[in-house]
């Protein structure tokens, strides 16, 4: 197994996720099998009980694992299936020593930080590295491995220990190091300053790990005299300074990389030139230039709790475009904070209410995502009532279903005080209610995690047609709470259909709304599975009535075109 690290210098943020992802899809279209790794120092176990304002979406894998969004970078980007033990955190290492020392198995030595902390690490990057994750069998050629955080973090010097044990144990020509930093201007000079990438290198190496290859994040492509000054104060040759510059869309990364011939600076250090082919990536090219060429675009209404920081809705945002390409279009995601559509902000902020309701009002369709607590609840209720009174696009997912369900009952069936459990405890109609086999105790793992399969009832919907009339659909979830099974034939007397359900039949997963063009709600995440090239059948759906394509669409699948 061969190793490439991604680190990340002077300040967070710099971009090491995109990165790492891009040099991974350069080594795969050069004929190599590549899986990924993501360390997050952090002391939770893992991602689950994290708040999207402060480290962004939880991404949900086909096992259950809740990691960092970056790995859902890497699925995109190399399209893999990763597992819960491709993203380390502190959490799971300490965890994994301490249960070992209460077993016993250190036969009563003192555990430290090195070597049984380091050793723990160390292990668990081989045997997660080696697991298969392409679909193929056997392991990858290389593991891309990055580090969260910035080096010099006191909660990621024991993951720094580990790596260069690693990197001395696996020999150079199998561990390749690949530090990422930022050469920033300063407006007064106007001039390129590599200091803070000097400081970076310097402490990296003061670790005991120096780089194979810097990374440098800029807004201008750099100048040479800048990669020389770079060269000679961080023992870098020229060669292996890849400017990783600002660019239109992410797409252009990986071609950035190739075009600076990254792909052979990183073979020569693993030594694997004579098994790699020239890098073939017509796809991301043609990908990446249909995007900057698309001129019509979609203006779409994203109604949330956690507009404030746009990585907490970062998959929905990803499978939003992939759906949007596929139609020819560019997505103008208008994001709208669900609490100013309420009544009560009418009165508290007027001019962000009447914003909000314009904005909404303006839009081609209505997207209404996950979320938690009762914040907002109210506003996205109404933005659901909007979108199914005046016939436009909507698409609900699991908390915006549970949404779809609660203004149905409210509004149609005159359930006035129709709620879920989790915002009103003591409502008369919970027609949202508590899974049986939730904790109530305890937040962490104990939803309803992973991959679950989805049968549809019938052919003769939407949903179907989108999936391609498959019997059956396999989608990621995440939630504690569903629709009520008491109330399900209510709801389909009064024209409201649950078209998917789960293998027992009792579990409500997807909702439709017959007689309006596009209004759908499902319990599931369909945005995890959303690939560049491939996107997801429901955020396809919405794209395409929103654009007055669907009609054409369903007509064509069914005639099988």
């Amino acid at each position: 197994m061969k190793y490439v690290l991604v680190t990340g210098g002077v300040v967070s943020g710099l971009g090491k996720g995109v990165t790492a992802s891009s040099i991974g899809v350069v080594l795969k279209a050069c004929g190599l099998r590549v899986t990924s790794i993501k360390i997050d120092p952090y002391l939770n176990t893992d991602a689950g009980t994290m708040s999207p304002f402060e480290h962004g979406e939880v991404f949900v894998l086909d096992d259950g694992g809740e990691v960092d969004l970056d790995l859902g970078n890497y699925e995109r980007f190399l399209d893999v299936r990763l597992t819960r033990d491709n993203n380390i955190t502190t959490g799971k290492i300490y965890q994994s020593v301490l249960e070992k020392e209460r077993r016993g198995d250190y036969l009563g030595k003192t555990v430290q930080v090195v070597p049984h902390i380091t050793d723990a690490i160390k292990n668990w990057i081989e045997s997660v590295a080696a697991i298969p994750v392409d679909g193929k069998e056997g392991p990858a050629d290389i593991c891309v491995i990055e580090l969260g955080g910035t080096v010099g973090d006191i909660e990621s010097m024991p993951f720094i220990e580990a790596l260069r044990q690693l990197s001395f144990s696996v020999g150079q020509d199998n561990f390749c190091l690949i530090h990422v930093s930022l050469i920033p201007v300063l407006g007064v000079v106007g001039e390129q300053k590599t200091k803070p990438t000097q400081h970076s290198v310097r402490e990296l190496r003061a670790l005991g790990l120096t780089p194979h290859l810097l990374a440098c994040r800029s807004a201008q492509p750099l100048l040479d005299a800048t990669k020389v000054k770079l060269s000679q104060f961080c023992h870098v040759a020229v060669d292996n300074i890849l400017n990783v510059h600002d660019v239109p869309n992410i797409w252009h990364v990986p071609l950035l990389l190739r075009n600076q011939n990254g792909h052979l600076a990183i073979l020569k250090q693993l030594d694997c030139v004579s098994n790699a082919i020239p890098p073939n990536l017509e796809e991301w090219t043609t990908r990446a230039e249909t995007f900057d060429n698309l001129k019509n675009s979609v203006r779409i209404a994203l109604v949330g709790k956690y507009i404030g920081l746009t990585d907490s809705y970062l998959s929905v945002v990803k499978a939003l475009l992939h759906a949007c390409i596929a139609c020819s279009l560019k997505p103008s995601i208008d994001w709208i904070a669900a609490s100013d559509l309420e009544d009560a902000t009418a009165n508290s902020a007027p001019e962000s209410h009447a914003a909000a309701w314009e904005t909404l009002r303006n839009a081609a369709c209505v997207l209404v995502p996950g979320g938690f607590g009762d914040r907002g609840v109210e506003g996205m209720i109404l933005a659901a009532n909007y979108a199914r009174e005046n016939h436009v696009p909507y698409l609900g997912i699991c908390l915006g279903m549970q949404i779809t369900v609660i203004e149905y009952a409210r509004s149609v069936m005159r359930l006035e005080r129709a709620n879920s459990a989790e915002f009103d405890p003591d409502t008369p109609n919970p027609v949202i209610v508590f899974m049986p086999e939730g904790s109530r105790t305890h937040m962490g793992s104990t939803m309803r995690l992973g991959s679950r399969r989805t049968l549809f009832q019938t052919t003769d919907c939407i949903t179907s047609k989108l999936y391609h009339n498959y019997s059956y659909v396999d989608e990621r979830h995440r939630h504690r709470y569903e629709v009520n099974p008491e109330y399900t034939d209510k709801f389909e007397a009064a024209d409201l259909k649950f078209v998917g359900r789960d293998e027992s039949g009792k579990r409500m997963e997807i909702v439709e709304l017959p007689s309006h063009p596009f209004y759908v709600g499902v319990q599931f995440h369909p945005e995890f599975k959303s690939r560049p090239g491939r996107p997801s059948a429901l955020f396809l759906g919405l794209i395409l009535a929103a654009s007055g394509q669907l009609q054409a669409y369903v007509d064509k699948q069914q005639n099988g075109n």
